[in-house]
This record gives C-alpha cells, sequence and structure tokens, in this order.
C-alpha cells in the first residue's frame, strides 16, 4: 500500500434530499404500501454489499485485513482475549498480506529481469511486506506497530466510506462523521507515520546491542528507510527528515560549542547516508 498514492478525497456529508422526502405520487398511496417500502430499501443494503464483495474481491479482502490490523493492534494494548506477542504477529502477518494483495494489483507477472526487480523494489508495497519481514521475530513493541494501524485506519476509512455511499445517504451517520475526521486529518496521519518510521532506527539499534534484535536487522531497516525515501508515491519521509534537520539546526544553534559540534556532526552522518537525487530522464 503506497500512502501518498492513496490520499483520499474530504468526505462530502450527503444531504437528505431525494429519497428522504415523498413525492406527491407516494403521499397519496396507503399508508400500509409505504411501510412496506421502507424496510425493502433497507433489506436492499446486504444484497448490495454481498454484490459488491463478489465483484471487488480484492479491494473487500484488503478492507477486512485492515479491518484485521486495527483489531490486533487494540487488542496489542489491551491484551484481553489474546496475548501481546500473539496479537503482535498477527499484525505484521496481516500487514504482509495486504502488501501481496497491493502487489498482485501493481505489479505485473513474475519475471527474471533487471527491470521488473527494479519496479517491485520502487512499490511501496514491497516496502511494507519488507518491514513485516524484519520485525516479525523481534521483541515486539507498540511503536513498530503504529505505522501499520495508522496506514490501515486511514486507508479502511475511505473504503468504509464507499460502502456507506452504496449503502444509502443517511446511513450511519455516525461512523460517516468519524470518518471525515480521520480523512480531514490525513495528512498529519501521514505525517506522524513516517517520523515514527525515522525513530524507529535508533530503537532498533538500541534492540540490538541488548541482543533483542539480530545484527543484520538495522542493516536491513537501514536499506528499508532509503526505499521510504526514495519513494515516489510518498513524499512524507522527505518532508520528515528535512523538518527534523531544520529542527536540529536550530537546536545546535543554540548549544554550547561541544554539543553543537556533535549534533552538526549528526546532521552530517545522516546527511551522507540519504540516497543521492536521481537525474530527471530525459523528454
Amino acid at each position: 500500500m503506497s500512502a501518498t498514492s492513496e490520499q483520499q478525497k474530504q468526505p462530502s456529508f450527503d444531504n437528505a434530499q431525494g429519497d428522504a422526502q415523498p413525492s406527491s405520487s407516494a403521499s397519496s398511496q396507503p399508508q400500509g404500501q409505504q411501510e412496506q417500502e421502507q424496510p425493502q430499501t433497507s433489506q436492499n443494503a446486504p444484497a448490495k454489499l454481498l454484490q459488491h464483495f463478489q465483484a471487488n474481491r480484492i479491494d473487500s479482502a484488503l478492507w477486512a485485513l485492515r479491518l484485521l490490523v486495527i483489531f490486533f493492534t487494540v487488542s496489542y494494548v489491551l491484551p484481553i482475549f489474546t496475548s501481546q506477542q500473539s496479537s503482535f504477529n498477527k499484525v505484521l502477518l496481516a500487514n504482509a498480506a495486504i502488501s501481496a494483495l497491493r502487489l498482485h494489483q501493481r505489479v505485473p507477472a513474475f519475471s527474471f529481469s533487471r527491470e521488473f526487480l527494479a519496479r517491485l523494489f520502487a512499490e511501496d508495497s514491497c516496502h511494507y511486506m519488507m518491514y513485516s519481514l524484519i520485525f516479525f521475530s523481534i521483541r515486539p513493541t507498540l511503536l513498530v506497530l503504529i505505522p501499520v494501524a495508522l496506514y490501515s485506519v486511514l486507508h479502511a476509512a475511505s473504503y468504509s466510506l464507499k460502502l456507506l455511499d452504496l449503502i444509502g445517504q443517511n446511513s450511519w451517520w455516525g461512523a460517516r462523521f468519524i470518518i471525515s475526521i480521520v480523512e480531514f486529518q490525513a495528512a498529519n496521519i501521514l505525517k506522524a507515520t513516517a517520523f515514527c518510521e525515522i525513530f524507529i532506527m535508533p530503537y532498533v539499534i538500541v534492540l540490538t546491542f541488548m541482543a533483542h534484535a539480530g545484527l543484520m536487522t538495522p542493516i536491513i531497516y537501514y536499506h528499508y528507510l532509503v526505499m521510504r525515501y526514495s519513494s515516489r508515491r510518498n513524499p512524507y519521509p522527505r518532508t520528515a527528515f528535512a523538518e527534523l534537520r531544520i529542527t536540529f539546526e536550530a537546536l545546535a544553534s543554540r548549544s554550547p560549542p561541544v554539543i553543537s559540534k556533535i549534533i552538526r556532526g549528526g546532521i552530517g552522518f545522516v546527511s551522507r547516508l540519504a540516497p543521492q537525487p536521481q537525474p530527471a530522464p530525459a523528454q
């Protein structure tokens, strides 16, 4: 799932005109006949949903998996039904399944070619699948689940709004209000996700020194961050790095010379690790 490519439009609340106002011919009908038509409309909603799920199986499966990610993330925070380790693993497994389905939608049939591999690793869905594989065998922590959960909340809300529109204009107004809040904060959610992905890097290094992660985990996660920084669909990782650099440079200007030198050395070290911008293709 790439995050920016799937940014949704602000939801607009449908008005209650048309279906909610009976016409002149409807008002002349007997009261019993009008009462029979209203339940018939509500009974059509499950049939519409079932027909939609059958016609859009992959998108519906993605929506269901994202709901599972949200559910197991809550189960991790409140381990009432399952253990934290079990909930942590299930979140990562569901995220890997989501990434696999998204890759199936975006990437053509597999082929042993350099072009195919370049296109594969350029997809955000491949990055998220790598993310699940990196953390599947480490010590469970909520920080690792936050990016996955935030993406799932954002995309599940967008698809839920589509399902509500399919059911009817005035259905579940409370859910529509919550979805409108989520989509109104979409930019902040994506920015928070990018910051979490950055802050996980020092956390992984600490886990490695504490023997809670493998020696290759920081190296693999560094390559993951490089791919996120170079993402074509999601500019928020680059924006987050730029904002962090501005913040630390301002901090260095107000700090004593020794601390300022350390901060500027860290900024230079991170800047050297950043991938070089690729030249634009010739027209």
